[in-house]
């Protein structure tokens, strides 16, 4: 069995991410690493996030064997992967807001970005928009309260048509016909944004796009490994996955690891619906 794929976020939303990469690589094993003692993310000046999160992945990877690093949040995306790549040596993938999507998807070439004011502020996301919706109108929408009602779901307390129209009426306002959701807790919420911002507005998100990264990273290091049949097997896997999704894999490792004193019990079983039966408080001496 190969090494499990670390998948890390700050809360509960990188499991949207993780969903994807099993769908696509259903026979790998997984780890699930998030740090909900600092969350939400979005609020975290740019250095004690870089600083925590490299500490906290670098010491992690060094005392569990894993292949790959995928970096489940926009958020840390947009600031720690130089860092952890110049630190590790296996692949580190991050998330990209689906901007280049988004652009081709619009008929109106009018689109928003709902993402963390951290996401927001970055020159990287504005450097994303000027490349690949130039010609776009793109209007921006900073919110850590949604990231945090996503949480709220996770833990299996509903959330209400207020809460989110007290976030949401903005963009229910605008002209836009395409909304990037910028924050992978925000498709938790997919079904409850929809119904809120009705059929003519189409969400994206990235997860589809980390996966096929991931799968490609694999591909290619099975090539270097010399073993081109592998690489038949993932390609067969990846057909199995897209019909079949990955209720097989539970059986599996499957670990998830948290930095608070404790979770819900409903963040338990939200956890459990993904295959991770067991969970931990990550010890101090990582």
């Amino acid at each position: 069995m190969s090494k499990p794929i670390l998948v890390f976020d700050s809360g509960i939303g990188g499991l949207t991410i993780l969903d994807e990469i099993r769908q696509a690589l259903p026979n790998e094993s997984y780890i699930y690493l998030f740090d909900n003692a600092r969350l939400p993310y979005g609020e975290l000046g740019e250095q004690e996030l870089i600083s925590g999160c490299v500490a906290l992945i670098t010491s992690f990877v060094k005392k569990e064997s894993v292949s790959m690093v995928v970096i489940a949040c926009n958020t840390a995306s947009t600031l720690i992967l130089p860092s952890l790549r110049a630190v590790l040596d296996i692949p580190v993938v991050g998330v990209v807001p689906a901007i280049k999507p988004a652009a081709l998807v619009s008929q109106k070439k009018h689109l928003g970005l709902l993402a963390t004011p951290g996401t927001i502020k970055r020159a990287y996301t504005h450097e994303l928009i000027d490349q690949f919706a130039g010609e776009c109108t793109v209007e921006l929408y900073a919110s850590s309260e949604l990231v945090l009602l996503a949480e709220q779901k996770a833990a299996g307390n509903p959330v209400t048509h207020h809460q989110l129209a007290q976030i949401l009426s903005p963009i229910q306002q605008s002209e836009l016909d395409t909304l990037v959701l910028g924050c992978t807790h925000f498709p938790i919420l997919k079904q409850e944004m929809q119904e809120y911002l009705g059929d003519k507005v189409i969400l994206l998100d990235s997860g589809k796009a980390v996966a096929a990264r991931v799968l490609a990273l694999k591909f290619k290091v099975q090539q270097k490994q010399g073993r081109g049949e592998q690489d038949n097997e993932y390609k067969d896997v990846f057909r199995e996955g897209q019909q079949q999704g990955c209720e097989n894999t539970f059986s599996r490792i499957a670990l998830a690891y948290y930095t608070s004193e404790g979770i819900e019990q409903g963040l338990k079983k939200t956890l459990a619906k993904f295959g991770f039966f067991k969970t931990s408080r990550l010890n101090h001496s990582y």
